[in-house]
């Protein structure tokens, strides 16, 4: 588990812009789990983060200073140079936000990655389908929730797992048909075996570990997982225990993993459906925020905690 000193807080000289870049003052940054990876100095889907040179992720602000015809000074805009309070790019690397009635952060959650995490894995990689049993582990969190809601939107029965009553309240306001407290002292293979009697067609896992163990002991026949994220082992050494990945074989279990990028060409899609949801009152979001450059180390922490109901998000 990273902690605190493990980050440095530090301050860049200011540099005028070359041509075709823009200057932005960064008003919202976002924390995501994938982040723990790329503290590792391994071949990934992505590059590491390089000790000692700043890191970087999703971010809002606005142009304050350009030298491209793309964009003007007060255009909101959206980009990848997050954990700074200011950000100098070229601008084909800085997004104009969709227009859809939100705020701006939604862009950074829901309306962002982790909503295309949720839609296309769900739909796409799980091909979820009419009379389907979903299964959704951390279904609190940013990307889970929104799994939740497009799942019932498309008439799906879900079952969801979160962590504590006040967050198994929230899923439930989701319109989710039975949620399932992982703190309780149930295992979750006995808990989702309560509440899913009749076993599970998809499961969405964010989580891994015990989750995974347990949707593989309720899995029906040709049951499909998307494994977008293992957030339970991220930070351990110890190996996963599956004592029902035997299952997979006569259940003819098809589990694959996706990175959203899968499908950067298809956001057109997202937007149609999502922009459709919203504006049929099906999508609620929640957020969690800190306040501060300074606190980004703690709100990226408390992701591995359970710190977040929603999306993680540090406000400058």
């Amino acid at each position: 588990m990273p902690t605190s000193d493990n980050f440095a807080l530090i301050d860049l000289d200011r540099r005028d812009l070359g041509e075709g870049e823009v200057r932005i003052a960064n008003s919202w940054l976002s924390v995501d789990p994938y982040m723990r990876g790329r503290m590792n100095d391994v071949k990934s889907y992505t590059p590491p983060f390089e000790i000692g040179k700043p890191m970087d992720g999703g971010a809002i602000g606005t142009v304050v200073e350009s030298r491209s015809d793309r964009f003007k000074e007060g255009d909101t805009v959206q980009h990848f140079a997050g954990w700074r309070d200011e950000a100098v790019l070229p601008a084909d690397q800085v997004q104009p936000l969709p227009e859809l009635d939100v705020d701006p952060q939604a862009y950074l959650g829901q309306l962002g990655m982790p909503g295309m995490t949720a839609y296309f894995g769900l739909l796409e990689v799980a091909g979820a389908k009419e009379g389907d049993t979903v299964f959704v582990s951390a279904a609190a969190g940013a990307v889970g929730s929104t799994v939740v809601q497009i799942a019932k939107a498309k008439g799906l029965r879900v079952i969801g797992s979160a962590g504590g009553a006040e967050k198994c309240a929230w899923v439930e306001s989701l319109g989710a048909d039975a949620v399932i407290d992982y703190k309780s002292g149930t295992p979750v293979v006995k808990a989702l075996g309560e509440v899913a009697r009749n076993g599970i067609d998809v499961y969405f896992d964010n989580v891994g570990g015990e989750h995974l163990d347990a949707a593989l002991a309720h899995a029906n026949l040709h049951a499909r997982f998307a494994v977008c994220g293992m957030i339970d082992v991220y930070n351990s050494s110890k190996p996963t225990e599956l004592r029902y990945l035997a299952r997979l074989i006569g259940n003819r279990i098809r589990i694959q993993g996706f990175i959203v990028s899968d499908f950067k060409d298809r956001s057109a899609d997202f937007y149609r459906d999502m922009g459709g949801w919203l504006k049929d009152g099906k999508l609620k979001r929640n957020e969690t925020v800190f306040e501060g450059l300074e606190t980004m180390p703690a709100a990226f922490l408390g992701l591995f905690s359970g710190g977040n109901m929603g999306k993680m998000l540090v406000r400058l």
